[in-house]
């Protein structure tokens, strides 16, 4: 497979060491298949120790290499530098949170407005090519959404709005909605109130940069509608 050298242009931001925030440049050699977060393990073992970046996984299921990538939200782990068809990537921290430094930034907002009482489980789909449990009659499984933040990031009104609760805690309510309908009246009350739907764009954006199709508005859109039929 070919070697490609390409140039990554990240933002460096490091309170009272890089301040301002500044783009610093790094060259090095990859293969197309490469991903941006080897890149990046590359660059912080062999020119600078000190760059910071978030990552666990590194197959698309924590959701903390979420940035920006040549100006969308994508997660690093999965995004081939093959793929992008540039010499040059820029590498930019997701929008809307507050920066800690680098690419890193605090994730606090992302979770506020989520419930612990709202539950990430739900039933499995059956899978023709996995054999059913023996003695089990249903399965669960964990819900789509891994809690990237790309949503959030991509999305015109939270950056202009703090208050506006925003595609990932409206998805996640709509979840737990069709999940315990006991709770529809105060699900609903939150969907409708002045944080909730209406301040909505419909930009599309969320459903846009979503790695594993939870497509936010969607779910927006539903919430809409039944409030809609109740009045």
């Amino acid at each position: 497979m070919p070697i490609k050298r390409v140039t990554f242009k990240i933002l460096r931001d490091k309170p009272n060491h890089i301040d301002p925030p500044r783009f610093q440049e790094f060259t090095i050699e990859v293969d197309p298949d490469t991903s941006v977060l080897d890149a990046l393990e590359q660059i912080r073992l062999e020119q600078d120790k000190t760059l910071m970046y978030r990552h666990s996984c590194h197959h698309s299921s924590c959701g903390t290499c979420a940035c920006k990538i040549n100006g969308e939200e994508k997660l690093a782990c999965i995004t081939r530098i093959g793929d992008l068809e540039a010499d040059k990537i820029a590498l930019t921290p997701l929008e809307g949170f507050k920066p800690i430094g680098d690419l890193v930034v605090d994730m606090t907002r992302f979770y506020e407005d989520l419930s612990e009482d709202w539950s990430y489980l739900r039933k499995s789909e059956e899978v023709k090519s996995v054999p059913r449990l023996v003695g089990g009659s249903r399965v669960s499984r964990f819900e789509n959404c891994i809690e990237c933040g790309a949503c959030v990031s991509a999305c015109p009104v939270t950056e202009k709005n703090a208050a506006f609760l925003g595609p990932s805690v409206l998805a996640a309510l709509n979840c737990e909605l069709q999940k315990s309908p006991h709770k529809e009246k105060d699900l609903m009350a939150l969907a409708g109130s002045t944080r909730g739907q209406h301040l909505c764009e419909r930009a599309l954006n969320c459903s846009r940069v979503c790695p594993t199709g939870v497509y936010p508005a969607r779910h927006i859109a539903d919430l809409r509608r039944m409030l809609k039929k109740d009045n």
